[in-house]
């Protein structure tokens, strides 16, 4: 009889262990999956805003404008012409940059 009254309690906590690490892993993949969405969220939501800074070509000169002002607060010194075609196209087009921080990971790249 004890026997039996031990196997039971053996299974018992077994299966309880068993339902609350299926539990445990799928909140675990429920938060991983939500995060993935906020951070896609927050991806498209950059993509749709005007971006802070432009970064263009003015007067042959890379120039950071702020957006709305028409002039630029700050011209880089570099040689335009010592960058690829594909660079120069898109300083033609104007580089978005939408915070601070990309701004000045932009300026170190450049003046390095």
């Amino acid at each position: 009889m004890r026997r039996i009254f031990d196997k039971r309690i053996y299974f018992t906590i077994l299966a309880a262990v068993t339902v609350s690490g299926f539990l445990v892993i799928c909140t675990l993949g429920q938060t991983v999956r939500k995060e993935r969405i906020e951070s896609k969220l927050e991806a498209a939501a950059l993509e749709e805003a005007e971006p802070l800074y432009i970064v263009r070509e003015h007067n042959g000169k890379i120039a950071i404008f702020c957006r709305g002002n028409p002039q630029p607060f700050r011209y880089l010194e570099f040689n335009i012409s010592l960058l690829p075609d594909f660079d120069r196209e898109q300083l033609r087009e104007g580089i978005g940059l939408y915070t601070d921080e990309e701004l000045w990971t932009y300026i170190q790249d450049v003046e390095g």
